[in-house]
């Protein structure tokens, strides 16, 4: 259908997309339907029919969700950025504070928490550049129309709800400027806007707010040429050229209450520069994945389903009932009126006694319930590991780490994904972002960990000393190395008594030419400590007790291998000094055990 201007493209394309779509023969998705179902479903609440107090709703999604988000997500400190380049390598510290200090400034802990929530729960992240670097989640809730089939293979568009105040920031990006394409300007719409605000998602309600809110849509995509010049253009032919666009557009009622579009903002864009998609678990022919809590809402409505009956059954065994033969009771609430110990007198012949109302499938129903939550901890893949359960007693506590780590797979997989997405993220946006800015030259106040300390004073240490060095041997004196290291050893001592945080400056041009990359270590955040703990201190029993067997090569060589299959470093440990290359004469044992247990030692120190 062709339209003749942006604003009759938006009241057709938000129409259209209440419609859902046709992935496969009997399988319909409605990317509408499912986000509200996602939102309702976390959040306890009923499609229809009922809210909560009107009938039960057990939530085994969300638990579930939050497993998924620990082990899916990561941190900021999991993003390491360096200096691709062997000459230049040494200033990969440089650039590792500054990201530290731009991160924790722009929130990006937050950005990532966003990230993997969105990911999680309905299957796919949107992220959208915007100034400053700083990468924005768009919230899938405010999209009023896109693709189904392809979230970025078409025009894409979300409604805002503005206050004035924000509406008035946006006049920095150039909204209500007429050299922008605008057709009104912020103010004369704010004086037209309305004192109430449309609930999103929630037809025919309204919020009545102490301030104005103005509806403004956003819409991307590639529009006719002709769009930008003069919105109320119509199309001349076919052959008109397209290209990609940036509408801002806000409505208001007149006094005949008939909606009046005005436009803020137009211009050109191209919209694979704006936007980054990723898909938690794919599927062909819609725009999502298939999320989290998607998958969960077959269990998640049988288990409503079984907790209804169980309420209903409590309902009907919460009343007490008689039956008599005696006519002469058979007025309602007769024995209701009784007193205590009061006798009844009964007809020659009659009985009076209480109906059983106790339900003989109450145990059913809860045994189902409990089959509903195994079904979708194992579709969640939320072991009770996972989920912080006490594992019975008696587990074997090999088999538990088995059990955890394998649990753990499914969502490695996918956390593997985002890693992969974030690096292209850092790629694309940040990383040319903090490279102009280090060009520039810029000092800040960053604080460092104990090894930065350390590495930082030793090279402090040895340009002082070697400037101390130079200036003794021109003034035609003599310099030893006593005096050296005594020179060092004051500068270190200097530099340590200041604390943890430290001035540092980039100097201007200090990047030029410096190619910069970043890798996301998703194994990071994995490593469990108390598991790597209980290891160290296995192995270095094992040491303490039989020393000895470093002497064998044979059995030098086995224990290297134990390390590695254990997830430990024989380099890192000093223990790859063991692994012999050829026979020769034993090594003397005291010499192995006295270094390899100062490794152990130092690790379960830090």
């Amino acid at each position: 259908m062709r339209h003749q201007n942006i604003y009759d493209f938006i009241v057709a394309e938000e129409s259209a997309y209440l419609a859902p779509i046709s992935v496969i023969d009997g399988f319909d998705f409605s990317m509408k339907q499912h986000i509200r179902l996602t939102v309702l479903f976390k959040n306890s609440h009923y499609d229809s029919g009922g809210s909560l107090g009107d009938k039960p709703f057990k939530n085994i999604i969300r638990p579930i969700l939050n497993v998924q988000y620990r082990t899916e997500g990561f941190d900021v400190k999991d993003i390491e950025l360096f200096v691709d380049d062997a000459k230049n390598y040494y200033k990969s510290f440089l650039i590792k504070k500054y990201h530290e200090r731009w991160a924790r400034e722009n929130k990006i802990d937050t950005f990532i928490d966003e990230l993997v929530e969105s990911y999680v729960d309905f299957g796919g992240a949107l992220v959208k550049k915007v100034n400053g670097a700083r990468p924005d989640v768009a919230k899938l809730q405010s999209i009023v129309f896109c693709d189904q089939t392809d979230l970025l293979s078409g025009p894409i568009a979300f409604k805002h709800f503005f206050s004035p105040t924000q509406l008035r920031g946006m006049a920095e990006s150039g909204w209500g400027n007429t050299n922008n394409g605008a057709t009104m300007d912020i103010e004369t719409l704010i004086t037209k806007a309305e004192e109430v605000r449309s609930v999103p998602g929630v037809a025919g309600k309204k919020n009545i707010t102490p301030g104005r809110y103005i509806e403004v849509y956003e819409v991307h995509g590639d529009f006719p040429e002709g769009w930008l010049n003069d919105e109320t253009a119509v199309m001349p032919d076919e052959k008109e050229k397209y290209i990609g666009q940036l509408h801002i557009v806000a409505f208001y009622k007149n006094e005949k209450n008939e909606r009046q579009w005005q436009t803020l903002y137009s211009g050109k864009e191209d919209i694979e520069d704006v936007f980054k998609l990723i898909l938690r678990d794919e599927i062909y022919g819609r725009a999502l994945g298939l999320g989290g809590a998607e998958e969960l809402f077959e269990p998640q409505a049988w288990t409503n389903y079984s907790e209804i009956r169980i309420h209903e059954m409590l309902d009907a065994a919460s009343k007490v009932l008689y039956k008599t033969t005696d006519a002469a009771f058979a007025a309602r609430n007769k024995i209701k009126d009784l007193d205590n110990q009061e006798v009844m007198v009964l007809a020659e012949n009659k009985d009076i006694s209480q109906i059983d109302s106790v339900p003989r499938s109450f145990g059913l129903f809860e045994r189902k319930v409990s089959e509903w939550e195994a079904l979708a901890r194992q579709i969640g893949a939320a072991t009770e590991a996972l989920q912080g359960v006490q594992p019975p007693s008696g587990t074997p506590f090999k088999l538990q780490e088995l059990i955890t780590l394998e649990g753990r797979g499914l969502h490695e997989y996918r956390r593997g994904k985002l890693a992969v997405f974030l690096d292209g993220i850092y790629r694309d946006w940040v990383i040319p972002h903090l490279a102009k800015n280090a060009l520039e030259g810029i000092t800040f106040l960053a604080e460092l960990d104990r090894e930065e300390l350390q590495m930082v004073s030793e090279s402090d240490a040895t340009n002082v000393a070697n400037n101390f060095i130079i200036e003794r041997i021109l003034n035609g004196e003599l310099v030893t190395q006593i005096e050296v290291e005594a020179r060092k050893e004051e500068i270190r001592a200097q530099f340590l008594s200041g604390g943890r945080r430290k001035f540092i400056e980039i100097l201007k041009d200090e990047f030029k030419s410096v190619k910069f990359s970043v890798r996301v270590n998703i194994a990071g955040k994995q490593k469990d400590l108390a598991l790597k703990a209980d290891k160290l201190v296995n192995i270095f029993r094992q040491v303490v007790a039989a020393p000895q067997m470093l002497d064998d090569p044979r059995l030098a060589d086995l224990f290297n291998q134990i390390l590695e299959a254990s997830g430990l470093s024989p380099i890192e440990m000093g223990a790859e000094r063991y692994r012999p290359t050829q026979v020769q004469a034993p090594i003397r044992a005291t010499e192995p055990l006295g270094e390899f247990a100062k490794a152990p030692a130092r690790a379960l120190a830090a």
